[in-house]
């Protein structure tokens, strides 16, 4: 069963490094890159990359994907447990010990199943979707490495493992948002994305070396059995004597919430578009943004002691589900309306492990895989077809020429609104019941949030809907003609992702979230004796059961009358509104403030000292100053040596008279 572990996890990186090396090196060798611009999604070139790459990694991952599968029956499903599986001795340092081993428990394997399948499906779309690109071998390449490293990630067993992969998915979707370097915007966006997430990889590091100074350790097992002594402890931090357990907790989220975009973080995540859509498809339904959500349950341990960060957890979720979904409501581009979407249901899963309910916000990430990278690959599958138009408010009338596509991404919708019996309908409702089981006031305040954004939720996929497929057609006839059903290497990914997304549900909910959960879950998730959420989220009231599907049919019957029923009524809308559609458009300015507050004074300071400091002060007073001056006087004396005996002789007459004179006069005095 070692083997098959260390398969899961090393073909993804054996397949990244022969592309990357071999498939770049052979394409250039065989004369077969020809310069080209790099326009964007889809675009026909001459000169197509070599097929391999894209075969072979593909393929790896397919393996890697049903070995994972194979591995979640037999651990979580049949309850088989493995000890950590050796790979190296890594770190030996002082008191330091770190060695290089996978992690085996139920959460591992969720996660697994999660990664690969996604990211095998992702790959094969890929085929088609970047048929056309003379890049593919260095695309595929960042897309199998992407993979590796969020294995590294959640097969971690101890933190500074877990930072190796959370710094290697930041690393590859830098080079995956700016795949197309040649375009100013996606070059912004990766920037954008790395700046930010390093924000809260700043919190991540320092919870790291807290753990250690506390615990003298940072392997899961040995400072998960010490956390309960230091319940209720303080430490010294800053000059102030700050409770331990909160402090760590706190500096731990702040990773998550970069990674996972969370309220005031996620400025990063609908910038992250500008990367090839099968990439928006892998960090949004399986890798990156899922990487908080996976921290904060891997370290239940911890979050149960203390309840304050708990309540903090909850707070930050409720609030990012319920401000992404008011901006999604507005949004123009489909991929950024399902960009919002992703940013909107990580907030449900945050709120859920903030209340203490980790299984079920587990199984909203896993549900969630599902029908987040299906409504991803399906609108990439509209851009496909309509030119690279991303736009839907130059879409319309798509249903004819797109029906399977149309059929995809409406089986995506019913699962994100949750609609009953559909993936998103077990997970998505259980955590609005859980934040109502809690009984606390933060719970309270989650239930209000997350019920309104599932009305939103659904006003807004419905849009995407009906903008995209349905009415009269918005485009230019030129582009109408082009449109065109993907070929099936595109389409064979949507079946099994929709198929997923109908069934992932139904199927799991007894082990995630049944009565037998504490059994599936074992030791990967930790509740503490009073932690009785799960048992009390299957006894809340009738009407708290009924509120999700409420809101859900509340959104869909509103945005059928705005946009079958009666198209100009948002207009209307919108200019009767102006300043608060602009607020939501702006996406709450939160780039115009951060612009203001941070980016900007960052760059004048950067420009004074470059300029001022570097240029006029070290500059101008070294290199240009007295090196320069001192230059000048010997050039003008290096022009004495002349060489001719007879100019020597003049100079020593001058001497002698200078001499002499000096003389006469001095002693006259």
């Amino acid at each position: 069963m070692n083997t098959v572990f260390l398969l899961i996890v090393f073909l993804p990186l054996a397949g990244a490094i022969i592309a990357g090396i071999f498939g770049t090196a052979v394409f250039r060798y065989v004369g077969n890159a020809a310069p080209s611009q790099d326009h964007g999604e889809g675009h026909h070139h001459d000169h197509d990359g070599p097929r391999w790459p894209a075969l072979l990694t593909s393929g790896l991952l397919v393996v890697a994907a049903l070995l994972s599968w194979y591995a979640f029956f037999d651990v979580a499903v049949a309850g088989n447990t493995y000890k950590a599986v050796y790979v190296a001795n890594w770190i030996n340092s002082g008191g330091l010990a770190a060695d290089w081993s996978l992690r085996v428990d139920t959460l591992t394997v969720v996660m697994l199943v999660v990664v690969n399948t996604v990211s095998s499906l992702v790959h094969i779309y890929s085929i088609g979707y970047m048929s056309h690109d003379p890049h593919q071998p260095r695309f595929f390449s960042y897309l199998s490495l992407f993979t590796f490293a969020m294995l590294m990630l959640v097969t971690s067993d101890n933190l500074l493992q877990m930072f190796f992969g959370w710094e290697g998915v930041g690393l590859a979707s830098y080079l995956l948002i700016g795949f197309w370097y040649k375009r100013p915007s996606a070059n912004a966006a990766a920037i954008k994305a790395f700046v930010v997430n390093r924000v809260g990889d700043f919190g991540f590091a320092l919870g790291i070396f807290a753990t250690y100074k506390v615990f003298g350790s940072i392997e899961f097992d040995t400072i998960f059995n010490a956390a309960p002594e230091q319940a209720g402890k303080t430490m010294d931090f800053l000059g102030y004597q700050v409770d331990i357990m909160t402090t760590i907790c706190l500096l731990l989220f702040m990773g998550a919430m970069g990674k996972s975009a969370q309220f005031i973080l996620h400025t990063w995540l609908p910038d992250a578009m500008e990367g090839p859509t099968p990439v928006s498809a892998l960090i949004h339904a399986a890798t990156m943004v899922t990487a908080g959500v996976f921290l904060v349950a891997r370290m239940s341990p911890f979050f149960e002691i203390s309840q304050d960060a708990a309540l903090v957890v909850t707070l930050i979720g409720a609030v990012t589900a319920f401000f992404a979904a008011t901006v999604g409501l507005v949004q123009n581009d489909i991929k950024r309306v399902v960009a919002y979407s992703t940013c909107s249901q990580l907030g449900y899963m945050f709120a859920a492990l903030g209340v203490g309910a980790y299984g079920v916000g587990i199984f909203h990430l896993f549900t969630h895989a599902f029908f987040k990278a299906l409504l991803f690959l399906g609108s990439g599958s509209v851009i496909h077809a309509m030119s690279d138009e991303q736009d839907m408010r130059n879409m319309g009338g798509l249903y004819p020429h797109l029906k399977k596509t149309w059929a995809m991404m409406l089986i995506g919708t019913l699962a994100l609104t949750g609609f009953p019996f559909t993936a998103g309908y077990f997970s998505k409702d259980a955590i609005i019941e859980a934040t109502y089981a809690a009984h606390t006031g933060m719970g309270q305040f989650a239930f209000v949030l997350l019920v309104t954004a599932a009305f939103m939720t659904s006003f807004y996929s419905w849009r995407l809907m009906f903008m995209t497929f349905h009415g009269r057609p918005r485009a230019s006839k030129e582009v109408m003609s082009h449109v065109h059903e993907s070929p099936n290497v595109m389409l064979v990914p949507l079946y099994i992702l929709a198929l997923g997304a109908l069934v992932a549900g139904f199927a799991f909910k007894e082990y995630f979230v049944g009565h037998d959960e504490a059994l599936f879950w074992g030791t990967s998730l930790y509740r503490s004796p009073d932690n009785t959420i799960v048992q009390d989220l299957h006894h809340v009231p009738a009407w708290v059961i009924w509120s999700p599907f409420v809101a859900m049919v509340l959104g869909f019957a509103l945005s059928w009358l705005f946009y079958i029923r009666s198209p100009e009524l948002p207009s209307r809308l919108a200019t009767r509104h102006e300043p608060l559609y602009k607020f939501l458009l702006n996406k709450w300015y939160f780039d115009e403030i951060y612009d203001f507050f941070l980016v900007n004074p960052a760059k004048w300071l950067g420009r004074f000292l470059w300029k001022k400091g570097d240029g006029w002060l070290i500059d101008g007073f070294g290199p240009d100053g007295v090196s320069a001056r001192v230059i000048d006087v010997t050039n003008r004396i290096v022009k004495l040596q002349t060489g001719y005996v007879y100019h020597y002789a003049f100079a020593m007459l001058i001497g002698v008279a200078a001499l002499v004179t000096y003389y006469m006069f001095a002693g006259a005095h």
